[in-house]
């Protein structure tokens, strides 16, 4: 439980301040204009603030804590804690009161308790053989290749070097995601398959 706070205190607050490096607006970035350190930024803030990537903080937390149970409240422990820290280190940096937030603070946390509920038993599930755990590895990875497709990181119309290398690094991990998880899939049935075959012998 502690862990899935933290994980969410810090993942919040990275993404609201990556954000603000990122954008030529905000005091916070306006010296980074230019550099290569906001070219970083913005491909950071195109990842972290996608909802493919909160998705994948419960989901992770959830296969961290094992049970589905547990799984469920640190996934949902890690989502409110991510919407609150974000909107606190918005106000912080945009030197704008925290009232002016509450409204989204709130929406998002009760969000993110739904859905980092289910998420964090998704990922819990990671741990189960068979189809379920084949399904639950592959959450993150569709998700975030679905997103692609329907809402690719693209906050103006111009293609940027910052937004193509997003989305390559996107395409890449959610590739490789779902092979990880249909390998995993694949060797367990192996193994299963010849533990039969020695009973069957025997």
């Amino acid at each position: 439980m502690v862990g899935g706070l933290a994980a969410g205190l810090v993942f919040g607050a990275a993404t609201s301040l990556v954000n603000a490096l990122s954008s030529p607006y905000v005091e916070l970035g306006m010296p980074l204009v230019g550099t290569v350190w906001a070219k970083a930024a913005k491909v950071l803030s195109l990842l972290m603030d996608a909802g493919w990537s909160w998705a994948a903080l419960a989901v992770g937390m959830g296969w961290l804590a094992g049970t589905w149970a547990r799984g469920a409240l640190v996934g949902a422990l890690a989502l409110i804690a991510a919407s609150v820290a974000y909107y606190v280190t918005d106000a912080f940096v945009l030197r704008e009161p925290l009232s002016m937030f509450a409204t989204e603070s709130v929406m998002w946390s009760v969000t993110g308790l739904l859905f980092g509920l289910v998420l964090g038993v998704v990922g819990a599930a990671i741990r189960r053989p068979g189809l379920i755990g084949l399904l639950a590895g592959l959450t993150v990875p569709v998700g975030a290749a679905v997103q692609m497709v329907v809402m690719p990181p693209r906050p103006h119309l111009t293609l940027t070097p910052a937004i193509v290398l997003a989305e390559v690094i996107v395409w890449t991990a959610a590739v490789l995601g779902a092979g990880w998880a249909v390998y995993r899939f694949r060797a367990a049935r192996r193994v299963s398959g010849s533990r039969l075959s020695r009973c069957r012998t025997s």
